[in-house]
């Protein structure tokens, strides 16, 4: 042990000139609360051997990982174990003022950590000086137990719910929520800390929530940001989607008439959705080039243009100037390559990464809803009918879970965690994914004195990295633990 320490402190002092490292040997931080009822192979028996990643290539540098063992089955903790993919950017501060590891989950359900925290490292940076930051892979995703559901076991598209079974059956039964919830209180024993500091987006703030239910004496600082809606069901919260990216479309399509030349959306919301109508009918009769050999049909439409409102304001210009190259010029390009930008593929395409699948698996994995034809049926239609953009694209999301080889854990998880630290909770008044009502409704579902909600006047989806106040205000909580004042609101471009 004393000559693991001293090379540890060798290398700390070797690496003191490193770029953005502190210039002290670095202190490990060491836990005592491990997770019960897990075996000692697992807890203090198990340490994180972190070194130099090899994947992606973004992470190549400044960047550590490891892997974490834990159960397959945590009903069955001695039995198969699983390995969970870890990234960590270490704190560049002094260790006096280190508090410990931050952990992020970037949402979806299926997004990848360990890619997710190179690219979304500079939102966060200046949370280095007191956290090391840490993301991982969730059961199901990218290096951790993925799910595969293509035409083999190395193809990452969708081939139908057999191919997944044939695949990923024996997995399919442990990716849901509760059980990366389990994981999670793992790495923060195995990262050292006491308590669980986290930061989750949109699903993430699902995952945060459920950690909360299940440990609320191991709740640390938690900051729940573009939160879902823990009282919807998986097709109520679509129908409030739907509402929500209309909205954000109608607004922009006001803007976009007062202030654009040539608005390709005409003179407002009524005119916008006859024009959208007549290119998605157009775009379904032929579907327009959009580069390398894809194309861009109706739904593809709906998409693309979702995910320009996701950036709210900033993204307005640029789908103005893509929607008149599609309009004008038959020129699908700007619009799906804007798309690709932000995070959404050609559906058409096969992913390069398995979130699409993964997104799938553990949303049927977290839901108990099944329901029968003649529901989704009327579902579909009222979808349809809650907007003339975006409802038609939306409606066959009410069919994800429908045939599905395995229940579902719950119709709306469970997250009142009386007894936990002040949780944060994050909502943007014109967010067109996660809409505020479901902000307001988590911070009320976690507990009188657990959930404080911090309000944004703001387009898109996320806030954070947008709007100073908010940046502010959750920096603050995550560097002391102090709260907003109950009905704090951050004013911004919908002020």
């Amino acid at each position: 042990m004393v000559v693991l320490a001293a090379i540890g402190a060798v290398s700390a002092w070797l690496q003191h000139d490193a770029p953005g490292r502190s210039a002290e040997p670095r202190t490990e931080f060491t836990a005592h609360n491990p997770p019960a009822g897990l075996p000692t192979a697992l807890t203090t028996g198990q340490h994180l051997h972190w070194s130099s990643c090899t994947s992606p290539p973004s992470a190549r540098t400044g960047y550590d990982c490891a892997t974490m063992k834990a159960p397959l089955d945590y009903r069955k903790p001695d039995g198969r174990t699983i390995d969970v993919a870890l990234i960590r950017r270490k704190a560049t501060g002094p260790n006096a003022r280190r508090i410990g590891s931050l952990v992020f989950n970037f949402g979806g359900p299926g997004v990848s950590g360990v890619s997710g925290l190179p690219d979304f490292l500079n939102q966060y940076e200046s949370l280095l000086d007191r956290y090391d930051l840490v993301s991982f892979d969730p059961r199901g995703v990218g290096a951790t137990i993925p799910v595969r559901c293509g035409k083999t076991a190395d193809d990452t598209g969708y081939d139908g719910d057999d191919a997944c079974v044939k695949h990923s059956g024996a997995l399919l039964p442990y990716i849901g929520t509760s059980h990366t919830a389990r994981d999670l209180d793992l790495m923060r024993y195995l990262l050292g800390d006491e308590r669980l500091h986290y930061f989750g987006v949109s699903y993430g703030t699902a995952l945060g929530a459920v950690y909360a239910h299940l440990y609320p004496s191991h709740v640390g600082r938690l900051v729940l940001e573009a939160s879902i809606d823990p009282t919807e069901d998986l097709d109520e919260k679509k129908l409030s989607q739907v509402k929500a990216v209309q909205a954000a479309f109608d607004r922009f399509a006001v803007h976009c008439a007062a202030h654009i030349r040539h608005c390709p959306t005409g003179d407002g919301p009524d005119e916008a959705a006859r024009r959208m109508a007549r290119l998605a009918d157009r775009l379904e009769k032929k579907p327009a080039p959009a580069g390398g050999g894809r194309h861009l049909d109706a739904d593809d439409l709906a998409y693309a243009v979702s995910e320009h409102l996701r950036l709210g304001t900033d993204g307005w210009s640029p789908l103005a100037k893509a929607l008149t190259a599609l309009i004008d010029h038959n020129d699908g390009r700007p619009l799906s390559k804007g798309a690709d930008d932000i995070g959404s593929a050609d559906r058409a395409a096969a992913p390069r990464d398995n979130s699409r699948v993964a997104h799938t698996a553990i949303t049927c994995a977290d839901s108990s809803l099944r329901p029968g034809l003649e529901r989704l049926d009327r579902d579909e239609a009222r979808i349809k009918a809650a907007s003339p953009v975006f409802g038609a694209a939306w409606s066959t999301g009410v069919y994800l879970c429908y045939g599905w080889p395995f229940d579902g854990e719950r119709t709306t998880p469970q997250v009142n965690a009386d007894g936990a630290a002040p949780v944060l909770v994050v909502g943007g008044t014109g967010d067109p994914i996660t809409p505020y009502p479901g902000a307001r409704h988590m911070a009320r579902a976690l507990g009188d004195g657990v959930g404080v909600l911090l309000t944004a006047q703001e387009e898109g989806h996320g806030t954070y990295s947008q709007n100073r106040c908010v940046k502010k205000t959750v920096d603050q909580y995550l560097r002391t633990g102090r709260t907003p004042a109950p009905g704090t609101v951050c004013r911004g471009s919908m002020s």
